[in-house]
């Protein structure tokens, strides 16, 4: 699975870009992640996008959209820790680890989907260095904390899909070298 998180910034022709990469096959799924937006800004932005996409978009903030959009998903994260409650949510939930003890506590939990980061040197974050070995990696895969729930993040280019399937994570996810 190849998911691609937006840039935090809006930025003219976005929304084609967006529709482009989820209709040519380049990206499964989009994270709208920006940190700094209001609720208003990403309504705007889902607005302006097809509602056939809707099913393939994953939200970091404003969850109440994701429910009243019906998208695919919520990431939660450390400024959202919790999914949409009352029982209103029955999409995909998602979450950030950043250890092999955080992974191996998030797996106990029926998440969709889980990033574990930074794989690489971060690509958009300057200084944000590889937290991993290649071989911490293997013997993480060879425990059964890394399988097809477990997604790449952190200065994964395009041309990384292949190293990171056969490290045995079930995909990537993107943001850097997605919008050069």
């Amino acid at each position: 699975m190849i998911i691609v998180l937006t840039r935090p910034d809006f930025f003219e022709g976005e929304v084609e870009r967006i529709t482009d990469m989820l209709t040519s096959g380049r990206a499964d799924l989009i994270h709208i992640r920006k940190p700094e937006a209001s609720r208003d800004e990403i309504e705007q932005l889902l607005c302006e996008l097809s509602s056939d996409l809707y099913n393939r978009l994953v939200l970091h903030d404003h969850f109440d959209l994701a429910v009243k959009y019906a998208l695919r998903g919520v990431h939660l994260n450390r400024r959202n820790p919790h999914p949409p409650s009352g029982g209103q949510w029955s999409g995909a939930i998602s979450i950030s680890c950043h250890s092999l003890a955080e992974l191996a506590e998030c797996r106990r939990k029926p998440y969709a989907y889980m990033s574990l980061s930074p794989i690489f040197d971060s690509i958009s974050k300057q200084g944000y260095r590889s937290a991993f070995k290649l071989y911490q990696l293997t013997e993480a895969r060879q425990k059964g904390l890394i399988d097809h729930r477990v997604m790449a993040l952190g200065g994964v280019t395009f041309d990384k899909i292949n190293l990171i399937l056969k490290i045995g994570f079930g995909g990537a996810m993107i943001l850097g070298d997605a919008w050069k």
